[in-house]
C-alpha cells in the first residue's frame, strides 16, 4: 500500500487508515438505526410528538436509507465512490446536527429523512472503497471482516449507548455524537483514501431509480407496519402490492435501458444473487433475534434500557472476534466453509433459545446469543467477498448497494415478524419460541444456499 510492499510493517500500519475511515462512516449509519429506539419515548414527551410523529422519527430514516441505497451505488459508480462517500458523510453529519437542534417533531422527522439520504450515499461506497484500497485477497478479506463487525457492534450497542446518553446528558446527544465521528471520517477519507475512477459515460436511468426507490421504500414501510398492525391489515397489503408493481416496473425498465442500474445479467451470477439472498437471511435471523430479545428483556423480564443493552452484550462481544478470525481464515479455507459453518452455528444458537423458552434463566441464554452473534459475523465476511468478487469493477458500487439493500430488507422482515409473533401469540413464550425457531430455519436455509453459491477456495478469483 502507498507504493510499499504489503508485507512491509510500515505499509501495514498505514493501510489501516482507509479501513478506519470507511468503518467510522458505516458505524454511524448502523448505529442510528438502533440507538434511536431508547431515546424515542423521551423525545416524544419533550417535543410533544404524536404517535405518528414518533413512528416517523424511527421509520423515516430506515425508509429513505433502504430506498436510496441502489441510487447511492449508481451515483458512486458514475461520479466516483470516494466523492459520493464523502458527500454522504457530510450530509449525514449536518443532518445529525439538525436533529440535535430540532425545536419540534416535524423538524426532527425532516432532519431524519435527510440523515437517511446521507446514509444511503455512505454505505454502497464503503465496500467499493475497501475493495479499491485492499486489492490483495487476504487484506481484502480482513477489511471486509472488520467492516462487517461494525454492523453487529453498532446495532447491538445502540440500545446500551442510547440508554447511557439519554439517562445522563439527554436525548440530543444521541445525534451530537455523530459530529466528531463524521468529521474524523471525512478527514481520514480525504487524506488516506485514493480517488475513485469516474465513469461519466454511465448515464443515470432515472425511471429505473424511481422505480427501485418506490419498491424498496414501500416494502420496508409495509414490513414496519406489519409489526404493529398485523400482516392482514389493508395498509400492509396495499404497501406490499404496490412494492411488487414497482419492482416489476424496475425489471421491465432495466431490460430496456441502455445503461441499467444493475445489469440483469449480473443477477444471473449464482455467486452474486445467492450472496445477496444469504445476506437477507442472516440479517433476518440476527436482527429478528436482537429485536425479540430486547422485547423479552424489557417487557417480559422488566430490564431497564441500560440493562437490556448489557444483557445483549454477549452477542456484541462475539462479532468483532468472529470477523477478525474469519478474515484471517478465509485465505486458507476459502469463503464457503466459513459461511456454511457460521450459519449452522447461528442456527444452533437460535434453536437453543427456542428450546429454552421465555422464562429460562439468563445464564442459559448467553450461549445462544453468543452463537448467533459469532455465526452471523463469521459468515458476513465470506458473503460480502462473494458478492463483491462477482461484480466487475465498473459495478462495484451497485453490487454493494444490492447486497446492503437485501440485508436491510432482511432486517425489516425479521423485526416485523418478531413483533407480530410476540403480539399475536396466545402467550409470550409461544411467540418467542416460534420467532427463534423461524430465525433458526432462516440460518439453515442460508447454510444450504452458501454450500451451492459461495465459491470454494479453488474457485475464488
Amino acid at each position: 500500500m502507498n507504493g510499499l510492499p504489503e508485507s512491509d510493517p510500515g505499509s501495514e500500519r498505514r493501510s489501516w487508515a482507509p479501513l478506519l475511515a470507511v468503518c467510522a462512516g458505516y458505524f454511524m449509519v448502523i448505529l442510528d438505526v438502533t440507538v434511536i429506539n431508547v431515546a424515542v419515548p423521551v423525545i416524544g414527551r419533550e417535543l410533544s410528538a404524536s404517535l405518528t410523529g414518533i413512528q416517523w422519527i424511527t421509520d423515516g430514516y430506515t425508509l429513505v436509507f433502504a430506498g436510496f441505497l441502489l441510487t447511492g451505488g449508481a451515483l458512486g459508480d458514475r461520479l466516483g465512490n470516494r466523492r459520493v462517500f464523502c458527500s454522504g458523510v457530510a450530509v449525514f453529519t449536518v443532518a445529525s446536527a439538525a436533529c440535535a437542534l430540532a425545536p419540534n417533531a416535524p423538524f426532527l422527522v425532516a432532519a431524519r429523512l435527510v440523515e437517511g439520504l446521507g446514509a444511503a450515499l455512505i454505505v454502497p461506497g464503503s465496500l467499493a472503497l475497501l475493495q479499491q484500497a485492499y486489492p490483495g485477497a487476504a487484506a481484502r478479506s480482513r477489511a471486509f471482516g472488520l467492516w462487517g463487525s461494525m454492523a453487529g457492534i453498532a446495532a447491538s450497542a445502540g440500545p446500551l449507548l442510547g440508554g447511557l446518553l439519554v439517562s445522563t446528558v439527554g436525548w440530543r446527544w444521541v445525534f451530537l455524537v455523530n459530529l466528531p465521528v463524521g468529521a474524523v471520517c471525512l478527514a481520514l477519507t480525504l487524506r488516506h483514501v485514493a480517488r475513485s475512477p469516474r465513469r461519466a459515460d454511465r448515464a443515470l436511468d432515472w425511471p429505473a431509480q424511481c422505480a427501485v426507490v418506490a419498491a424498496v421504500a414501500l416494502l420496508t414501510g409495509a414490513l414496519n407496519e406489519a409489526g404493529r398492525r398485523g400482516w392482514s391489515d389493508p395498509v400492509v397489503l396495499a404497501g406490499a402490492g404496490l412494492a411488487v408493481l414497482a419492482a416489476v416496473a424496475f425489471a421491465v425498465r432495466e431490460r430496456l435501458a441502455r445503461s441499467p442500474v444493475l445489469p440483469l445479467g449480473l443477477l444471473r451470477s449464482r455467486a452474486m444473487s445467492g450472496g445477496a439472498v444469504i445476506g437477507l437471511l442472516f440479517n433476518f435471523g440476527f436482527y429478528g433475534m436482537v429485536f425479540t430479545a430486547s422485547l423479552t428483556f424489557q417487557h417480559h423480564r422488566g430490564f431497564s434500557a441500560l440493562g437490556t443493552g448489557l444483557a445483549l452484550f454477549p452477542a456484541v462481544a462475539m462479532t468483532m472476534f468472529a470477523s477478525v478470525l474469519s478474515g484471517r481464515l478465509s485465505g486458507r479455507t476459502g469463503d464457503r466453509p466459513l459461511v456454511v459453518c457460521g450459519m449452522l452455528l447461528a442456527a444452533l444458537g437460535l434453536a437453543g433459545w427456542a428450546a429454552a423458552g421465555a422464562d429460562s434463566g439468563y445464564a442459559l441464554l448467553v450461549a445462544p446469543m453468543m452463537a448467533a452473534g459469532f455465526g452471523t459475523s463469521f459468515a458476513l465476511t465470506g458473503s460480502t467477498a462473494t458478492v463483491m468478487g462477482a461484480a466487475p469493477p465498473a459495478y462495484s458500487g451497485a453490487a454493494s448497494a444490492l447486497f446492503n439493500t437485501t440485508r436491510q430488507l432482511g432486517s425489516a422482515t425479521g423485526v416485523a415478524l418478531g413483533g407480530s409473533l410476540l403480539a399475536s401469540a396466545t402467550d409470550f413464550d409461544t411467540g418467542l419460541r416460534t420467532a427463534m425457531a423461524i430465525g433458526a430455519l432462516a440460518y439453515l436455509s442460508a447454510a444450504v444456499l452458501a454450500w451451492r453459491c459461495v465459491p470454494g477456495r479453488s474457485e475464488r478469483a
